[in-house]
This record gives structure tokens, sequence and C-alpha cells, in this order.
């Protein structure tokens, strides 16, 4: 007579006891030694060059976890802004350039964009390149094969900084594979004034060049479209980049909107075509939509944001 023996069911089977680890501990010893080791030189770091937060002052970080998780919510929603720029519209209201930008110029992306431009922090960099690089996936959607023409920056304000901060964002977003299907072509520069400013290219005359040391803070919408009327050319050995080539400008700032067009015209002229541009922030949020709330604004303007800091104690 066969016998039929009954397996016992897994699922009521007691667990194998096996020792206990910690989660937290390290299973090589050279790894718990590097570890102290970085914790040590970030604190002897912040003891021989102390840093604080740009935002809102917190020590021992160029950029706190608080501030950076700011200003990832607001680049969370890029909008189109062309509408408050008026060099970007015609007289009858009809957009002469599409603009997407990530957020508005205020509050903490204010104080970053101002910070990054002076000193070019790292910690500063990976943070706004973020926020470009939504406001870049936005704007093309699918499309691939465009080139991303970077604004570029004047020489003196390079020789002052030491770098282009729009390359510098793009770079970053190249760095961490942000711009796969996309080719950033270094495509304009400035151009040289001839006779105090009263040459265009070309041969051109144009009107006298507004001098303010200050770059564009300060000027009005007139002045500034005197002051980048004919500042930017295509590079010559580029042309063929772009030369009948689908092209989104890049800049950090938008205020009247002068630069992005002169940077049209430069590109138009160079055979490329112009489908908008992409910039960091705006200084005014979109009238309708509902995208981004309104900005209140001080009587201060944008000046540094220094008041929003907390103080340390003395």
């Amino acid at each position: 007579m066969k016998l039929h023996t009954v397996s016992a069911d897994p699922d009521l089977a007691p667990s194998v006891t096996t020792p206990a680890k910690h989660r937290g501990s390290y299973s090589k010893s050279l790894w718990r030694w590097s570890d102290a080791l970085a914790v040590s030189f970030a604190e002897l770091l912040a003891l021989i060059s102390p840093v604080d937060c740009v935002c809102c002052g917190a020590e021992d970080s160029s950029l706190c976890a608080s501030c950076e998780r700011q200003l990832q919510r607001l680049t969370r929603t890029p909008f189109r802004a062309e509408g408050q720029a008026p060099a970007l519209m015609d007289v009858d209201g009809s957009v002469i350039l599409p603009v997407v930008a990530a957020a508005v110029y205020r509050e903490e992306m204010a104080q970053a964009i101002l910070t990054f431009k002076r000193r070019g922090q790292h910690q500063l960099e990976n943070a706004l390149a973020k926020g470009l690089g939504r406001a870049l996936r936005s704007s093309l959607g699918e499309r691939t094969n465009v080139r991303l023409v970077p604004v570029p920056s004047s020489a003196a304000a390079y020789r002052k900084r030491g770098f282009s901060p729009v390359h510098l964002l793009l770079h970053n977003l190249w760095l961490h594979r942000e711009l796969a299907g996309f080719v950033v072509v270094d495509a304009l520069t400035k151009t040289s004034w001839l006779n105090g400013g009263t040459m265009a290219p070309g041969g051109v005359a144009a009107l006298p060049r507004v001098v303010n040391n200050n770059g564009q803070k300060g000027l009005g919408r007139g002045q500034r479209a005197r002051r980048v009327r004919g500042s930017m050319m295509s590079r010559i050995t580029r042309r063929r980049l772009i030369r009948g080539q689908p092209c989104i400008i890049v800049d950090d700032v938008l205020t009247t909107g002068a630069t992005l067009a002169e940077a049209a015209r430069a590109l138009h002229a160079a055979g490329g075509i112009v489908l908008g541009a992409v910039v960091l922030s705006a200084t005014s949020a979109p009238d309708a939509g509902g995208v981004v709330p309104e900005v209140r604004r001080g009587s201060d303007g944008h000046k540094d944001l220094e008041k929003n800091k907390r103080r340390k104690d003395e």
C-alpha cells in the first residue's frame, strides 16, 4: 500500500533565524574611514571659508535644502513669457518670438541667479540647470535635432566673471545627459562697435550706443533696444551648423526682450530657422492662464534680496 506524504505549507514554516546587521553599518572599513574623512574635510572647509545660503542665510551651504526645494517648486511649471516683453510683440499683439520661462524672477530665484552670475557656485549651477532643463523639455516636447544657441556674454562681463552663465548651465545639462537629441551651437558672438557705436555690422548706420557700466540694469525699453541693436552676429565658422536648421535661443533673464530679438535677428541673417527662445526666468508673470501666481513687487524692484535673509546672532 502506497502512502501519500503531505508536505508542510511553506508559508507556515518558521523563518530561518540569521544574525541581523544594522542598516547603517559599513561592509568595509575603508568606506567608513572615507566617509568620516569627507565629513571632516567639509567641516574644515566651512571653518576656513564659511559659506551661507544665498537665499536665507543658513550656514555651511551656499544653497540649503529648504531653498533648493523652493527653487524646484518655482521651476516646476514653465510658462509662456513673451506677452510681458514689448520687444517680442508686434503692434497688433501678434507674437514675434515665443519664449518659455522656467520661473518668475523673484524671491529665491532672483537671489540665486544674481549670486550665480557673480560667483558661479557649483551647487547653484546644479539647481538652476535643472530648472532650465525643465523649461527646454516643455518648449521642445518630443522634437529633436534642434540647435540650442546660447546668448553670448559681453567681453567685459566674461573678463569680470571668468565664465558665461548660460554656457555653464547648458554644459551642466550636457554632463548630466539632459540634452540627448539636441546640439548646443555657440553660434553667436558680440560685435565690435566702430566709431563709438555709430556703425552697425555691415556698415549700416545705427543710433549712438547707450553707455551703461551696469549692463541692462536701470535702462528703459528704448534704451535697451538701442543698446543691443546690431550688437550680435553669427560666428563665421558656425554658420554652416545653423543654416537651414531649427534653432532655440537660450538666455538667463527675460526683461523687455530686446536681447532675444537681437539674437533672433542675427540667427535669421545667418540662415537659421528660429523657433523661439527659452529663459531661466522672466521678470513678469503671465497675465492669464493661472500657471504662475502674480508677483508682488516692492519699491526696491529687483535689488538683491538681502533683506530676506535670516540674520545671524551676533
